[in-house]
Parts: structure tokens; C-alpha cells; sequence
């Protein structure tokens, strides 16, 4: 080999040694970049939209497969979205002391935005050690109801910008949507009720005066025989006879009467498939048609129909089934 050859062939394999280096340096980087993100369980988009952070981190005694699962839901993007990278996540695992609203602070989004993205129906029931997805932005998540919606008349719904709702979810403006698809709604709100049944506020008490509670909603001892037990569709709240029943929340009367079981009760009806029932009064105040507030007066406390003594029983059905009272009350 002559020397001209091999002074080629020196510096064609420096030429690939430098390379190598560079390639292998670029890899570190973005290794060392990803293990960063990782870290701070913070994913970013196409759209440059980054969530907050750091955030607690994914329990060290989880094993590889769960995190990665969990990381992998994380990130994952809402159902219906096209472009996966106009919306981020943050996993953020719940800890004591935590408020859906401490939490949506933070983050700078909503309560409403925290609720609608993880379906939660109760805003007592989170629990310490569970995962909250939370979005970069605050808005909350839709169901078409009709084939044939759009962004648009979404947005116009809620009253937010449409562009960005279309846009946001990868979208035209007029696109034509399935019913069933589900679209996350920048900007948009909770309904007033809906607000107030998962925060537990929708009802008020209907005794104002002192009371104790003698039966809860659920299945118990029966109080006429020990030896059965039977569903209690309602809370039994003991007081002394003839005191003032008030309504739980606005509505019509639609019912008043007596039966063996109940007595003297009232059935009212309200808005979004509720009614509350009162029942075993000792006097009824009200009469069927009637429009009430919760500063209305209904009847009296008694123990008329199958009762063991003076109380009110109060039972509330959210479209023809009974519910808890004590998970939609103040």
C-alpha cells in the first residue's frame, strides 16, 4: 500500500470514529432527557403545551410493567382526539390533606376540569394514593349526544371559543361528529346541579332544629323483627313530634297522602329526575300543584304509618331510584 492510500485511509477512519462519538453523545442526551421527563412525570406535546411540574413521583416499589402502564395512561390522549400531541397529562397521585380544589390550584386548571377527566362522582370520595389525571388545560370532557354535531355548536354551548375547541382536538370547525365521540372543551364548566350532586351540596337538610340520625340509607336489622334484614331506602332522623319539615330543594308537590307504611307523606318533585319523599308526619302543610323552596314549610314530624316512634323519614330517588342523601347534602 503506498503511502498516498494509506494517509486516505487514516483519515476516512477518524472520519468514522468522530461520527460514532457524535451519534452515541446525541443518544446520551436524549436518553438523559427522557429519563428527565420521566422523573418529573411531565409529557409535552406537538403543540408545545407543557403540564406543571414536578409532581410526586410513581411509587419506587411499583414494578416496571405497572409504571410503565401508568406512564403510558398518563400521556395517553383523550378519546377523539386526532393529534395526541395537542393535549399533555400530568399524573399526580393524591396525598393526605389534598382538595380536588388545592389540587386544580396547583395545576391551573379547574375543579371541574379534574372531575370531568377522571369521572369522579364524589368529590369526598378521593382517596390518598390514588392517580389523577390533570390536562394542561383547563376545560372539561363531552359526549356527543346527536350525530351531526360539530365543534362549533359544542363550543356555542358551553359559550367558549370554537376555533380553539376545534383545534384543540384536532378538528375542522364543521366537522361532522358521531354520537358517543368525546371531546375535551377548553374553557367549559360543569352544569350548576351536576356541580353540586359530586360536591355533595345539592340538598338541604330538611329538619332545621335539633335532631339525631336513627336509621342511615342501606341494609339493616329490621326494627319490627331482629331477626330480618331489609333495605333502608332512606335516612330516619328522630326528633320531637310536631317539629317543622322543610323541603330539601325547590320544587313542585307532585304528591301528598297516606299509606300503611309511610303515613302521612309528601313526594316532591324536582329538576333533573329528582324527587324527595317525607314521610310519617304527624300534619301535612302543603297540598298537591304547589311550588316550594326550601324555606317552605311542608308538615310536621310524627310517627304515623309503621314507625317506633316520632322521626322524619327522607328518602331522595334520582330518576325513579333511591340514592344516598347523605352524599348530596350540606
Amino acid at each position: 500500500m503506498n503511502y498516498s492510500r494509506k494517509v486516505v485511509l487514516k483519515a476516512y477512519g477518524k472520519f468514522i470514529l468522530t461520527c460514532t462519538a457524535a451519534v452515541l453523545g446525541i443518544a446520551a442526551v436524549t436518553t438523559a432527557g427522557i429519563l428527565s421527563a420521566l422523573h418529573f412525570n411531565t409529557f409535552k406535546g406537538q403543540g408545545g403545551l407543557e403540564t406543571p411540574g414536578p409532581v410526586e413521583e410513581l411509587p419506587a416499589d411499583l414494578t416496571p410493567e405497572l409504571a410503565q402502564e401508568l406512564l403510558e395512561d398518563t400521556e395517553a390522549p383523550v378519546p377523539g382526539h386526532k393529534n395526541a400531541g395537542l393535549l399533555s397529562y400530568t399524573s399526580y397521585r393524591v396525598k393526605k390533606g389534598d382538595m380536588i380544589g388545592f389540587i386544580a390550584d396547583e395545576f391551573g386548571v379547574t375543579q371541574d376540569t379534574i372531575i370531568s377527566v377522571n369521572n369522579i362522582h364524589s368529590s369526598r370520595l378521593i382517596q390518598i394514593g390514588q392517580y389523577l389525571k390533570i390536562p394542561s388545560e383547563p376545560g372539561i370532557l363531552y359526549t356527543v349526544r346527536n350525530d351531526g354535531e360539530t365543534p362549533s355548536t359544542i363550543a356555542a354551548k358551553y359559550k367558549v371559543n370554537p376555533e380553539r375547541c376545534a383545534s384543540l382536538n384536532g378538528l375542522e370547525l364543521n366537522a361532522s361528529l358521531s354520537a358517543g365521540r368525546t371531546l375535551f372543551v377548553p374553557d367549559a364548566e360543569l352544569d350548576w346541579v351536576t356541580r353540586q350532586e359530586i360536591n355533595g351540596d345539592l340538598f338541604k337538610k330538611p329538619l332545621h332544629s335539633r335532631y339525631y340520625f336513627s336509621s342511615m340509607y342501606g341494609w339493616r336489622s329490621s326494627p319490627f323483627d331482629s331477626t330480618r334484614r331489609t333495605f333502608h331506602s332512606g335516612i330516619d332522623m328522630a326528633c320531637a313530634r310536631g317539629t317543622s319539615i322543610y323541603a330539601a330543594l325547590d320544587g313542585t308537590v307532585s304528591t301528598t297522602g297516606w299509606s300503611d307504611v309511610y303515613g302521612n307523606y309528601v313526594i316532591i318533585r324536582h329538576h333533573s329526575g329528582y324527587k324527595t319523599l317525607y314521610a310519617h308526619m304527624s300534619q301535612i302543610l302543603v297540598t298537591k300543584g304547589q311550588h316550594v323552596s326550601t324555606a317552605t314549610r311542608i308538615g310536621r314530624v310524627g310517627s304515623t304509618g309503621m314507625s317506633t316512634g316520632p322521626h322524619l323519614h327522607f328518602t331522595v330517588y334520582k330518576n325513579g331510584r333511591t340514592v344516598n342523601p347523605a352524599n348530596l347534602w350540606k
